[in-house]
């Protein structure tokens, strides 16, 4: 067998076995009462019981509103109730004395969930008459916090009118937060792209793996996901390093046509897909910390989970840092003079496959950061990054292929409009807006906002 397949084959079993691993604890249960008899015991009800629990979605939050002295104080005996897409109400629980509820909905579905006004107790109101109902989907086995914002007397009036201009502020924030994990995931895409001249289809994949490590670390072997996360960060860079080293390289060095390499990255995106598929299961899972957060905190009109927040801070400061190290040592500035021209690079003396092993290993390992941020935001899936997959791309296209710079601004582009955009459609087409925007400046710009034009021939 070639050297190169044969090194792609040994990583492929290495990363098989490792995820393996992470689930062998948690999957040999199930599969031993998924093996036993029908007439066994053990195997009736309870397993029954414990499989059917594994689909079902549910809904969790808490009421609550800030006194005159900012503390927080919980409400009792408030309705909170499900209802279905044909208006069939579902599900309803009401606040417990520390304000919180849990709607367990019989099946994955889209679904409105509302509070009853008349159960709220005197002098206490909805912020809004619009905040007290909200619609969302679920998926099988996920578990998701809903907010109603309560505040102390009368509501404000609000017209129809202003009702969506009042929701443009949360809208902008969740777009932005959003914008940053997906700069965060297509940073090390651009870089690739423009020291190698790769499309990478598997990128989508490495920011799943990043996730799938964490929760390996966090859920199976019971560290903190603050110690679990950089652990998967570090491990998700040694893998996209030793990737290029091991596979990539000897393409490169054979003369393989970046064609070519465009269609091995899309075998191996389904390749490493279908493995997460059958080692982590096809539904969502949560993170052992910070799955639910109950405690709110209001700022101009915007709603925000303390989670939120840090996931916006440190992919605020990473991005920066990013940027620090492309203009200011000597690796990053080799990384851009190879982006800019590889032949004369090489010529001065900078050692070209270095500076692209860097950038596997760095544009993983920021990769892998985002896939834990989205798995924090949406639950860890199997198939997480390559549902952000074209977002990316969207992002590094538009903010001008092949620059850090770039993917960042268009990044937060993409998920301002991904966000906003719901103001006119339906959130099932959000995704829509960004790729509509991409059409645009493609039409009027098509080196993309901080890319420069080229003369091709």
């Amino acid at each position: 067998m070639p050297a190169a397949p044969r090194r792609l084959l040994l990583l492929l079993v290495a990363l098989t076995s490792v995820l393996g691993f992470s689930f062998v604890g948690a999957g040999a249960a199930s599969a031993q009462d998924a093996t036993e008899e029908p007439g066994d015991p053990e195997a009736t009800p309870e397993a029954e019981e414990a499989a059917e629990d594994e689909s079902i979605a549910s809904v969790v939050g808490s009421l609550k509103y800030d006194d005159e002295e900012d503390n927080e104080v919980p409400v009792e005996g408030v309705e909170i109730s499900a209802t279905g897409a044909d208006g069939e109400e579902v599900a309803i629980d009401t606040t417990a004395e520390d304000g919180t509820f849990l709607l367990e909905l019989p099946e994955p579905g889209e679904y409105t969930f509302t509070v009853n006004p008349d159960t709220i107790p005197d002098g206490i109101s909805l912020r809004s008459e619009e905040r007290g109902t909200t619609t969302f989907s679920l998926s099988p086995g996920q578990q998701r916090t809903v907010l109603f914002p309560l505040v102390e007397g009368e509501a404000r009036e609000r017209s129809s009118g202003s009702t969506k201009i009042a929701q443009v502020p949360q809208l902008a924030f969740e777009g932005f937060k959003f914008g940053l994990i997906i700069a965060m995931s297509a940073v090390g895409l651009s870089l690739i792209y423009g020291t190698t001249g790769l499309v990478n289809f598997a990128h989508g994949e490495v920011v799943t793996f990043g996730a799938l490590l964490a929760y390996l670390f966090n859920v199976t072997f019971g560290l903190h996901l603050l110690i679990a996360g950089p652990i998967a960060v570090l491990l998700a860079g040694v893998f996209g390093g030793g990737f290029d080293r091991g596979f990539w390289r000897p393409l490169r060095n054979r003369g393989t046509s970046l064609i070519a390499m465009l269609v091995v990255s899309i075998g191996l995106s389904l390749v490493l897909r279908y493995i997460f598929l059958y080692q982590f299961g096809g539904r969502t899972r949560p993170f052992d910390q910070y799955a639910i957060q109950t405690d709110t905190i209001e700022f101009l009109n915007i709603t925000m989970v303390r989670k939120d927040i840090w996931i916006v801070v440190v992919s605020i400061i990473l991005l920066v840092l990013v940027a620090l190290a492309l203009g200011g040592t000597r690796i990053g500035k080799a990384t851009r003079a190879v982006a800019d021209n590889r032949d004369l690079a090489e010529s001065s003396g900078i050692d070209v496959e270095k500076v692209i092993l860097v950038v596997w290993a760095v544009g993983s390992g920021l990769a892998a950061v985002g896939g834990i941020f989205l798995g924090l935001t949406e639950q860890v899936s199997w198939q997480g990054g390559f549902q952000l997959l074209l977002l990316m791309f969207a992002g590094v296209t538009l903010g001008g292929l092949g620059t850090a710079y770039g993917a960042l601004v268009g990044s937060i582009i993409v998920g301002l409009a991904v966000q906003l955009s719901t103001l006119v459609i339906s959130s099932e087409l959000k995704n829509v807006a960004a790729l509509l925007i991409l059409a645009f400046i493609l039409l009027v710009r098509p080196q993309g906002i901080l890319g420069r034009k080229e003369r091709v021939g």
